[in-house]
């Protein structure tokens, strides 16, 4: 039965009661490039603006003669004594990474918040009862009880330009209210001094408000201003009127600062265009929500598949630069940390695992821009710095112009997984489409590049031979994520898993597109180095725990060290080797390695998870309550520790990274939920493999590798019937649900399957019907 997409949706509104003044509280809207926080105070509505676009674009790029190669670095670290405690303890190593750091420790780049509307009201008259975002329609509505009467503010961003439009009207008659007494925009109280400053600006008798910020390229910029021609700019304007009631467009302009001479005296529409604009608005979530839909019986895992679609929506859209850290909502120092920048060791790859499975691939695009854009750098690092083919992509990088790495220091800097990982989506994306166009022109020549390097750095004469007493080629030096750093003696800093496991993943992967795109004879002898490399390829390291043998992230480890990131769980995720697919004893030293891991917290709450559902283990009750331990006001999920002991002390405020910025990492909790209802990674279709008996569910249309989209239904302990639309025309393999085996129906009229799994031919555009076999 086919579901309601849009008022499947409609269901799952935040409502927020009372004043929400906090940025924290305030409701989340956005088109993907601008996003808006709407925040309500007793006497006043503030609306904050951000965009993915507008950026403190200037960069910090000193020291470049002093940072050296890596084996002028690598060979001093090989002559520190192996037995010192932290290679800190080294006067040399202390200095290098100081100065390695100093680019990173300046405050920019960063993101740069568009500025504020402030509303003012008469609070004598008139008192804010809450708000509720509309989801399905992308809309808000702040409530207020005008001299003992309802009325309600409507609230929504207009998804092709950047634009948000509002209307006071009477609850009861919808009928529009007059209502402000006070409608000011307002630069951001933290916009750097050195910046030229913003002056307000006011037009057609007060009705058209806007003020113009210079984003200097220039460090540090002279006074008096001198422009430069790749200085940026933005532009925040608000037209308002209240003849027959309050209404209001408010309009965002970024680029450079040499094509304001063109938006200098531009308004936002007039107020008519309200209709309009709200009708486009719907139409495009409707559209949205079209893409995928879910019903589970299950309240609060409904819920988060929908807000977070919902969140993810707001904040990304092809087009537009790659959200950072925080997407696109900021306020003076909300969403900076750490440069509110890419960090590629999963912050900036885990909420792209959303796209595929909820089949919302445009919503990939940035991130493939992403990597066009700092592949540049990364050839260039990976010649000058290491002295080898291909491109390392960095730890951290930026959505502006890079000259060298913004963080060389080696102690995260060298974190080989990077590379690898930064280009597995690419590959990704053309599995669960089978596009041949991307994979030629968008994601062939960046995992060329990674292979290169991974290649060479492998090959090195460091990285093999008899000092290590074995044939293999190992991965040396290298850092575990968030761990170790580099030790003494590189004790722990060889063969990691994480490296391991993705670097294998990038190879076959390599080698799979060199066949589909027919490269083979002209690649043929980087492939015969993948093949060498392969077959003496180091084992993954493990260690007896008092669960069993379980996985570990380097040989040597403590299997009861508390991890900051789920290292040892990436064989099965994200590095798609084990899972409910593997053999009886590789599944259960993964089980073991799931079940024996200990986090800290801040970066498990989709990463782990979403391992815990491939091997079919996750306890959806545990993850529910860790879910609600995350959640915000304003119904995103945050960053919170889970435990001491590792990095963090019993001292430390276990709720610090939760003012940072809205985490856009977690909008990818839908991938988890996803992973409970279909799996497809290794290209065998599995229905509700992570769903308990007892309750039901329904998927529509979610996306499965070879490029099919699928619907299910599960209930009264059992799958009821799936459809499956092959949009490519790829061999269909699944898993077939039901011990008396399948009855398909498709153009090949019908088939009667048996056994664990079977297969099928499928022509592009095909709907297959697949139900219980009854004799």
């Amino acid at each position: 039965m086919l579901m309601d997409t849009f008022e499947q949706a409609r269901k799952h509104t935040i409502r927020y009661e009372g004043p929400a003044p906090d940025f924290f509280e305030g409701a989340l809207l956005g088109n993907g490039g601008l996003g808006v926080v709407v925040t309500t105070r007793p006497d006043a509505v503030m609306l904050h603006f951000g965009h993915n676009n507008v950026w403190d674009i200037r960069i910090a790029e000193d020291h470049a003669q002093d940072i050296g190669t890596f084996q002028d670095v690598f060979d001093k670290l090989l002559a520190i004594p192996a037995e010192l405690s932290s290679l800190t303890e080294d006067p040399w190593y202390r200095d290098y990474c100081d100065m390695a750091g100093r680019n990173y420790r300046k405050a920019y780049p960063k993101p740069m918040p568009c500025g504020s509307l402030l509303l003012r009201y008469d609070r004598r008259d008139a008192e804010v009862l809450g708000h509720t975002v509309h989801i399905a329609e992308g809309r808000c509505l702040v409530d207020f009880l005008i001299q003992g009467k309802l009325a309600s503010l409507e609230i929504f961003v207009e998804p092709e330009h950047d634009r948000l439009w509002m209307q006071m009207t009477d609850a009861s008659t919808g009928e529009p209210l007059p209502f402000f007494h006070d409608v000011s925009v307002l630069p951001d109280p933290d916009t750097p001094q050195e910046f030229p400053t913003a002056h307000i600006h006011k037009e057609a008798g007060g009705l058209v408000q806007s003020f113009t910020q210079i984003l200097s390229y220039v460090e540090q910029p002279s006074t008096p201003y001198v422009s430069h021609p790749k200085d940026k700019a933005f532009r925040l304007a608000v037209r308002s009127g209240a003849n027959r009631g309050f209404a209001a467009c408010v309009e965002l302009w970024e680029g450079l600062y040499t094509d304001f001479t063109e938006t200098a005296n531009t308004a936002p529409p007039e107020l008519e265009g309200y209709s309009a604009a709200r009708v486009s608005t719907e139409e495009h979530w409707r559209d949205y929500w079209s893409r995928s839909a879910v019903a589970l019986e299950d309240e609060l895992l409904e819920r988060t598949w929908y807000l977070n679609l919902y969140f993810f929506n707001c904040a990304v859209k092809a087009g537009v630069t790659c959200p950072g850290l925080f997407a696109n909502w900021s306020y003076r120092s909300i969403g900076a940390d750490w440069h509110g920048d890419y960090h590629m060791n999963y912050n900036t790859q885990q909420p792209f695992w959303l796209p595929f499975s909820s089949n919302h691939l445009d919503k990939h695009i940035p991130y493939v821009d992403m990597i066009d854009h700092v592949l540049p750098v990364s050839q260039k690092w990976a010649k000058e710095y290491y002295k080898l083919r291909g491109a390392y992509f960095p730890h951290s990088a930026y959505p502006v112009e890079m000259a060298m790495m913004p963080y060389p220091v080696p102690h995260w800097g060298w974190e080989i997984c990077e590379t690898p990982w930064a280009v597995q989506s690419l590959w990704w994306h053309y599995l669960y489409t089978m596009d041949e166009s991307f994979l030629r022109e968008r994601a062939f020549v960046p995992m060329k590049e990674a292979v290169l390097f991974m290649v060479d750095y492998m090959k090195r004469t460091e990285a093999s031979g008899e000092r290590w007493g074995d044939d293999k080629y190992h991965i040396f030096p290298t850092v575990v994520p968030e761990l170790y750093e580099i030790s003494p003696g590189f004790a722990k800093n060889s063969d990691c898993i994480v490296d391991l496991t993705l670097t294998k993943f990038l190879f076959k992967a390599f080698t799979q597109a060199c066949g589909i795109l027919q490269e083979q004879e002209t690649e043929s002898a980087l492939l015969q180095e993948i093949e060498e490399i392969l077959s003496r390829f180091p084992a993954y390291p493990t260690a007896q725990s008092d669960r069993g043998q379980v996985f570990v992230s380097v040989a040597g480890e403590d299997p009861e060290v508390v991890y900051n990131v789920p290292n040892p769980i990436t064989t099965v995720f994200p590095g798609e080797e084990h899972g409910l697919h593997s053999p009886k004893d590789e599944y259960e030293t993964a089980v073991n390695s799931y079940r024996n891991h200990r986090n800290e917290g801040g970066n498990d709450l989709v990463f782990y998870n979403m391992a815990g559902a491939r091997l079919g283990v996750l306890d959806l009750e545990r993850f529910k309550r860790q879910i609600t331990y995350c959640l915000l006001p304003n119904g995103t999920c945050t960053d919170r520790v889970l435990a001491s002991g590792g990095r963090y002390a019993d001292t430390t405020n276990f709720d610090f990274m939760a003012r940072m910025g809205i985490w856009f990492e977690n909008f990818s909790l839908p991938a988890v939920i996803n992973e409970c209802l279909l799996q497809s990674y290794n290209g065998c279709l599995r229905f509700f493999p992570n769903w308990p008996k007892g309750k039901s569910a329904q998927f529509q249309t979610l996306r499965a590798v070879g490029g099919f989209l699928v619907s299910a239904s599960f209930h009264a302990d059992e799958v009821e019937h799936i459809e499956i639309l092959s949009e490519a025309g790829s061999k269909l393999s699944f898993y077939i649900p039901w011990a008396e085996g399948a009855l398909c129906i498709g153009t090949f009229g019908e088939k009667h399957l048996q056994g664990e799994a079977g297969e099928l031919e499928t022509v592009a555009g095909e709907i297959i019907r697949i139900v219980k076999w009854l004799p």
